[in-house]
């Protein structure tokens, strides 16, 4: 099942993308412009939450295809190494709301500075050239204005929902008992919320206590925690 989900995920987004690249008109008057945004947004976190799945081994039980799936949803999300990601998510599960959290800002609580400290950390000189390649590259099939808003407009503002939902939001502080021992807290809405918001990823405690989870089995744990 994780294999097909993961699949069905990476399938979902590189045909959307496709098909909004050479099929949709850059009308800012439809509403059509405005609906494939908001959907390549959405299945630009869920190719990184299947990355992050990855990290954790909850695709499949074997090693190497959790490293392969890795290896593809972070490079096709925006061109990042994957081996820097899983060490780094490593020592936040380790440390999670620390000082030795890399994904945590114990100087800010302030969302901006810390989103803008947080990309810092993870954006480098390669990934920015490859993304600039792959740029020219699609310009040879595409127009810049479809490439503009459906490959890069979604993917920064997938940033964002991945950060409030994945860190901002259940880690920032002040850090109650309730937290504990993650420093993390969980979305207190219902399920269909917390699928649409970011894949269940919102119930972050559930995810910090339960790691090797899939993303599409955390509500089964946020209904037993209440």
């Amino acid at each position: 099942m994780g294999i097909l989900i993961a699949t069905g995920i990476v399938f979902l987004w590189a045909s959307n993308l496709v098909y909004s690249l050479s099929m949709v008109e850059v009308d800012y008057r439809s509403p059509f412009l405005y609906f494939h945004i908001v959907l390549q947004t959405y299945l630009f976190t869920g190719l990184f939450i299947t990355g992050h799945d990855a990290m954790h081994r909850s695709i499949s039980s074997k090693k190497m295809v959790n490293k392969i799936f890795g290896f593809l949803t972070i490079s096709l999300y925006a061109g990042m190494w994957y081996p820097r990601l899983v060490k780094n998510h490593q020592l936040h599960h380790q440390f999670p709301g620390t000082e030795k959290d890399p994904d945590f800002d114990p100087n800010s609580g302030n969302f901006w500075i810390w989103y803008f400290k947080f990309m810092m950390k993870y954006l480098t000189v390669i990934q920015l050239i490859i993304m600039a390649i792959l740029f020219n590259l699609l310009q040879i099939a595409y127009p810049v204005s479809n490439i503009v808003w459906f490959w890069v407009v979604p993917a920064v503002l997938s940033t964002f929902q991945l950060f409030y939902f994945g860190t901002y939001q259940p880690h920032h502080r002040p850090h109650t008992d309730q937290m504990q021992p993650h420093n993390a807290r969980t979305l207190k809405k219902n399920n269909l919320w917390a699928m649409l918001s970011c894949y269940f990823f919102g119930y972050h405690y559930e995810h910090h206590e339960y790691p090797a989870t899939p993303w599409w089995k955390l509500y089964r744990f946020k209904s037993l925690r209440g």
